[in-house]
């Protein structure tokens, strides 16, 4: 059956994008703050550009490989929950149809629905796509929202590199004895940007976003160096 247009086809949604804005985010988020601390500590204990960019640079690639590897292993054990999760339900909709036909008219009820309206829905449903409205309505999953771990490590990866970039060129082309000066001041901008660009994909207002991103960014910073200080290490 073809679908008709959208009732309200000026209104834009986003949370198609949720999975890889997730992942896109985080790993922007930690490129710029890890990169940044691991710059400014060689910097504090080794200023000459070379190091600071060889340390740079090893930091943003293993932060990359690090960061798609998690976000694949992670989502991988979403997608396996779901998938053992719909396995279940095929083979309980096999041995128990009319079991499951009473648990959508249950949720419906729930939802609102006089019980036979809920009763004709489940039956309707249960005829077109039995399979589909129980991932749907009884396990809370949709394609637009399902687990994509290649997805999410590609986006993830990427914005790790691009991001961790940003405080690493910056190390590179300051002036000599300002390291730390232009690169803490660059990754405050960069957290800007960040939550700007985060909010502006997802359709969300920019002003929480960013104030959020560049808050939780600083201090991650600041209890890096606590701990460094604390510890006699420069972190």
């Amino acid at each position: 059956m073809a679908k008709g247009p959208p009732a309200h086809p000026e209104m834009r949604h986003y949370v198609n994008r949720s999975g890889w804005l997730r992942a896109a985010v985080l790993g922007a988020n930690d490129g710029i703050v890890s990169t940044s601390a691991l710059i400014v500590g060689v910097a504090a204990a080794e200023p000459e550009v070379k190091t600071v960019f060889l340390a740079g640079f090893a930091g943003l690639v293993a932060g990359a490989m690090s960061m798609s590897a998690g976000e694949y292993v992670s989502v991988s054990s979403q997608s396996d929950i779901e998938k053992a999760d719909i396995a279940r339900e095929i083979k309980s909709l096999e041995q128990n149809p009319e079991t499951e036909i009473n648990e959508l008219v249950q949720i419906y009820e729930e939802r609102g629905l006089s019980e036979g309206t809920a009763r004709t829905v489940a039956l309707e449903l249960t005829e077109h796509d039995a399979l589909g409205a129980h991932v749907r309505d009884e396990l809370g999953l949709s394609e637009v929202l399902s687990a994509r771990p290649f997805e999410a490590a590609l986006a993830s990866g990427m914005t790790f590199s691009v991001a961790a970039a940003v405080p690493l060129v910056a190390a590179v082309l300051a002036p000599a004895g300002s390291i730390i000066t232009v690169v803490l001041a660059v990754t405050v901008l960069a957290l800007i940007v960040l939550g700007a660009l985060g909010a502006y994909a997802g359709g969300a207002p920019k002003g929480p976003a960013m104030l959020r991103v560049v808050v939780w960014g600083i201090f991650a910073m600041a209890v890096s160096a606590l701990l460094g200080r604390l510890f006699g290490v420069v972190v």
